[in-house]
């Protein structure tokens, strides 16, 4: 990349763009530090593509993906290993320190999820992605992506138990 405008876009771009992208990543990774480096990564990686990408229309999506299937690859090559949680408590009411419990459960649960089936859930629902759009940004089908949004619902339902079956949707309406 040696054009002043296209510097000048890229910088627009990842401006613009990064506080998303944080999010994704942070809601994938599972760790604040980890989101930053695969954001980082996913950054360069744009970065070193600009000039050969022609559609400016989705260069989130395409970072989206690049963050997506990084954090896949650095989970398989650090061999990530499930960490047990304890038996959550009972959800007493409104308590906004129970809402920080709550949160970090959710939390642990995602970590614990297969890395395709985390993306898929956070791409879904945290994103608000359609199916369509997380199965681009997964590169992968749309039947793949239902696939692993209900199997990952269905383990998130059983590592968080009762408290995520009433706050959380249906398994029709997750696949719908």
């Amino acid at each position: 990349m040696r054009n002043d405008g296209e510097v000048t876009e890229f910088s627009e771009f990842a401006h613009a763009c990064a506080p998303s992208l944080l999010r994704t990543a942070y809601l994938v990774a599972g760790d604040h530090q980890l989101a930053q480096d695969l954001l980082q990564e996913a950054l360069v990686k744009t970065l070193l593509a600009w000039p050969r990408l022609h559609d400016r229309d989705n260069l989130e999506a395409y970072t989206r993906r690049i963050i997506v299937t990084t954090s896949i690859s650095w989970r398989r090559r650090r061999s990530f290993h499930e960490r047990p949680t304890e038996a959550l408590p009972e959800r007493p009411g409104t308590d906004p320190t129970q809402a920080l419990v709550d949160h970090e459960a959710v939390i642990a649960a995602l970590r614990a999820l297969a890395p395709r089936q985390r993306a898929a859930i956070v791409l879904r629902y945290y994103q608000d992605l359609t199916e369509a759009q997380t199965a681009e940004a997964m590169g992968c089908s749309i039947g793949a992506v239902k696939s692993q949004v209900s199997v990952g619902l269905t383990r998130l339902r059983a590592s968080l138990g009762p408290t995520f079956e009433a706050a959380g949707t249906t398994e029709s309406e997750a696949t719908a």
